[in-house]
């Protein structure tokens, strides 16, 4: 299966929302995924429970990989049913029709999980 094909518009995303809304909702994530980590993908996991989300891919202010790199990696996962590639200037406004009990923003935790990243590759490289 060609996983790429999850990664759809805003517009197909919020309709799918709105359809599962009554009888399976789909939480919504909002994350930088710079770069995709296992602990990424257990955060997912666990946000999801037993259900699917829906991944809007933000883009940090100096990110590592292009949003489409990320948005492909993300849209791998099991957990995963739509990614979004989200631009920062209209992020907000896609935002606007989440309910927020569906909505999870993980930008300061992904963003803390990159700096641990570059940390760690810097002090091996100094050892």
């Amino acid at each position: 299966m060609d996983t790429r094909t999850k990664i759809v518009d805003w517009p197909a995303a919020e309709c799918t929302l709105r359809e599962r809304a009554e009888k399976n909702p789909l939480k919504v994530v909002v994350g930088y995924f710079d770069p995709l980590l296992a602990a990424h993908a257990a955060r997912l996991e666990e946000i999801a429970g037993a259900g699917k989300l829906i991944v809007l891919v933000a883009s940090p202010a100096r990110p590592l990989l292009p949003a489409k790199a990320r948005a492909e990696l993300v849209a791998a996962l099991g957990v995963v049913e739509q990614v979004v590639i989200a631009p920062a200037a209209a992020l907000q406004e896609m935002l606007r029709p989440v309910p927020v009990e569906a909505l999870v923003l993980e930008q300061a935790a992904d963003a803390a999980r990159t700096t641990e990243l570059i940390r760690r590759v810097h002090a091996r490289q100094k050892a």
